[in-house]
């Protein structure tokens, strides 16, 4: 199969698609691969390192969709990319349909198979492709939780883990999946008092046997949520629901119950946000006030640190990329049950429910 590797063109998105060590597999089973000139630059990779393990490099990214079968990125196609993808082509990346209705009607349009790594789903429900950069952004919820706390970035100045003779900062993690574990554990080691909310009974007893014991647990309710936050100092939204539009846990009319200078972090912002007033923002323009409180919502966060990231995704997504070139999207689906629940979009129909559901949309029950 001829496989694109395309530079990614978000705002401050230094990931790429695939590792040199990735493209290297996939080329040793037998596929040509193309990356575009420039696109690892921002993950410590030069053009060299692809040519180098048997890449073509393109100039353009004109060129990598065109002479592509099967496209891996890391986010969601943009509009400039809309009118390059062919029909029936594989797009293997982040979708996250649910929070745009544009990028939803642009690839029915492309009647292209739409392959989402966050609905890649585990028989136990665990979410391998998307695990690693919930992993990532959990911990750096925590650190850009902590910086900014402090006054000059218009938080209300306190340090999360205190000192000896002063109480340390109260955290709230909404959430006690990866995203909310990763930000528990990494808020727990800088010394906040942490507590973690989730609506499993059972996730909770295992919070509570693996966590440290700064670190409380509390059932999530609408009740418990708003005595969670009156304190807190810092809250991190996780909830993810696969495929689907996050719910708003905290309304508007909530933050009257937080003091000036406390800062949410919401991590769910690609799939729509847990917070009412949560808008996406940019590593250039990471925060915005609403009555007197600090929002963080960056869309890509991981973007952030892509010599991490990079490697961390392309170990997660390398297995199913080699069944998709090797047998082509409708073996590999029909015989990997995980695999087959990453399709959303195939020749113009929705095949994931959630994804229709989010926006009205017609759903076609998945038949291959």
């Amino acid at each position: 199969m001829i496989i694109g590797i395309p530079k990614e063109i978000k705002e401050s998105e230094y990931r790429v698609g695939m590792t040199p060590s990735g493209v290297q597999t996939l080329i040793q089973k037998g596929h040509s691969v193309y990356v575009q000139k420039t696109a690892g630059h921002g993950s410590g990779y030069s053009d060299n390192d692809y040519l180098k393990v048997g890449a073509n490099v393109l100039k353009t990214i004109e060129e990598v969709y065109h002479v592509s079968e099967l496209i891996i990125k890391v986010k969601e196609p943009l509009k400039k990319e809309y009118l390059l993808i062919k029909e029936g082509q594989i797009i293997y990346t982040f979708f996250h349909f649910a929070s745009s209705k544009e990028l939803t009607n642009a690839m029915i349009k492309s009647r292209s198979i739409c392959i989402a790594y966050e609905t890649v789903e585990n028989n136990d429900k665990s979410l391998p492709l998307l695990t690693p950069m919930s992993e990532v952004a959990g911990r750096m919820a925590a650190q850009q939780g902590a910086k900014y706390l402090e006054k000059h970035q218009k938080g209300c100045g306190i340090l999360l883990g205190g000192v000896p003779g002063v109480n340390p900062a109260k955290a709230v993690v909404i959430g006690g999946g990866v995203v909310g574990t990763q930000s528990a554990k990494m808020l727990a080691g800088l010394g906040a008092d942490v507590t973690i909310l989730d609506i499993s009974i059972d996730r909770l007893r295992e919070l509570d046997d693996i966590m440290p014991k700064n670190v409380k647990t509390k059932f999530s309710s609408h009740y418990n949520i708003i005595e969670a936050i009156r304190d807190a100092h810092l809250v991190v939204g996780a909830v993810l629901i696969p495929g689907a539009k996050a719910p708003n846990l905290i309304s508007r009319d909530m933050l009257k119950e937080l003091s000036s200078g406390t800062v949410l972090v919401d991590v769910a912002v690609d799939q729509g946000g847990c917070f009412e007033t949560t808008k996406p923002t940019t590593h250039n323009s990471p925060t915005y006030i609403i009555d007197d409180v600090l929002h963080y919502s960056v869309a890509n966060m991981p973007g952030a640190v892509p010599m991490t990231s990079t490697e961390a995704l392309t170990n997660a997504t390398i297995g199913y990329a080699i069944e998709i070139a090797n047998k082509g999207w409708r073996k590999a689906c029909l015989e990997n049950e995980p695999l087959k629940k990453g399709l959303n979009i195939i020749n113009g129909n929705i095949v994931h429910k959630a994804v229709a559901d989010a926006f009205g949309l017609n759903y076609t029950e998945l038949n291959l």
